[in-house]
């Protein structure tokens, strides 16, 4: 399915929807505990369904009641005999080392684009704590056999802070809890803090021996509570490029608490830009210069934010230089080399580097076909992009059930010409 999207000024109210990585991750852990907990504020989509589902395999009782989860957890872990994650990484990553937990084989595996995804360290370190694991030359489909006992592990950082996450989601429940060390520099090291501190909201504590290098987790039980789920900076940033570039008249409802995200740098990243954020109570508003400054940023913490600062090249006077993102390589799609290939068919000077892009806009803009390679936040750009140039097509508009099912709708609501095909 292709979609068509025409010059377009928008203008309103929209609401930033739940934030993804908490969802997935308030999940997993009530579903861990030994009770019953809400979870409110929910995502629905197919990421966190996959979640959803995933839990329900190991043996939780989950009822929904529209923005909410009722979610009475497990006293051990049964072991499903396959999971399907779709395209979910946080997915696959996490029940993979749950699955670990239990006594028996589970099979797990996705959709096309999460089985090109790499696997093999998340197996290399359940393997080293008593766990059998194997797969298709490190990817997925994933065969898990348990029981994983614990002990001391390590594992590489510069892959996926999703490994560590796993590692940390499933050692309170082994009998010897985990001493876990990371080997290079962590990617992603924001995600790392957003796992402990929804662990402590379910009542475990995570040893801190020297940040994103060592930790110690100890035999420990999750509690049950009521946890609400954040905005989605993810989302947000992405909400934000779409004022700056089809007209600044946008109000963002949203909520803003002290849970870390990473991607809250997109607000110093528009600063530096020369954006005027201005954020009152649960509204976020913005006002940009034309045109924007250009800089250089690097993303090695908040590698989503790549194609929404990508895209804001199209409206900049100078480079735009993203580096450090080289694992944004390692997403749904390979993103550097898409945003490359497709910003360049709009007419953008491209860069592309290992670890990054340089970006700079030129005179001659075109009306292009623009191929997302069904990657959500792929679409959600192009989508922008398309808008902010016009008469252009863009593919795969059924991508965004990933992570944000309401994209198209709300940009609609405030103007949006977007016209499925």
């Amino acid at each position: 399915m292709n979609c068509r999207v025409e010059k377009t000024k928008i203008s309103g109210t929209l609401v930033c929807p739940p934030n993804k990585s908490y969802t997935h991750r308030a999940i997993f852990l009530a579903s861990l505990a030994d009770g019953k907990s809400v979870i409110k504020n929910v995502l629905y989509s197919r990421d966190t369904n996959a979640t959803i589902s995933a839990c329900k395999s190991f043996g939780a009782t989950i009822i929904q009641d529209n923005s909410s989860l009722t979610i009475s957890g497990i006293k051990e872990v049964k072991s499903p005999s396959e999971i399907n994650a779709s395209n979910s990484g946080t997915t696959i990553r996490v029940a993979a080392a749950v699955a670990a937990l239990g006594e028996g084989k589970t099979v797990l595996s996705g959709d096309e684009s999460l089985r090109q995804r790499p696997m093999q360290p998340l197996l290399d370190a359940l393997e080293s704590i008593g766990a059998k694991c194997s797969s298709a030359n490190g990817k997925p489909p994933l065969s898990i056999t348990g029981k994983a006992k614990g002990g001391e592990v390590t594992i590489p950082g510069n892959i996926s802070s999703q490994f560590v996450s796993a590692l940390m989601i499933m050692s309170p429940l082994t009998e010897s809890g985990l001493i876990l060390n990371i080997e290079g520099d962590l990617v992603s090291k924001p995600y790392l803090d957003a796992t402990i501190a929804s662990m402590k909201k379910f009542g475990v504590a995570v040893k801190t021996v020297k940040p994103y290098k060592n930790y110690i987790m100890s035999q420990q039980k999750y509690k049950p509570t009521a946890f609400t789920v954040p905005s989605d900076f993810s989302s947000l940033a992405m909400l934000l490029s779409a004022s700056i570039l089809l007209g600044d008249n946008i109000t963002i409802k949203t909520t803003i608490d002290d849970l870390p995200q990473a991607d809250k740098a997109i607000f110093d990243i528009l600063k530096s830009l020369g954006v005027i954020v201005n954020v009152e109570k649960d509204n976020v508003t913005v006002q940009s210069q034309k045109p924007l400054n250009g800089g250089k940023f690097d993303l090695s913490n908040s590698p989503d934010l790549l194609p929404p600062l990508a895209i804001l090249s199209l409206k900049s006077s100078k480079p735009i230089h993203i580096f450090n993102v080289k694992h944004a390589r390692y997403k749904e799609t390979d993103r550097i080399a898409i945003l490359a290939r497709e910003l360049k068919k709009l007419g953008i000077s491209v860069e592309e580097k290992e670890d990054g892009l340089i970006l700079e806009s030129t005179d001659k803009l075109h009306s292009v076909d623009l191929n997302s390679e069904n990657d959500h936040r792929l679409f959600m750009a192009f989508c922008i992009a398309g808008m902010y140039v016009g008469n252009c097509t863009v593919s795969n508009p059924e991508s965004i059930d990933v992570s944000y099912p309401n994209f198209i709708s709300d940009l609609k609501r405030v103007g949006g010409k977007i016209l499925l095909s």
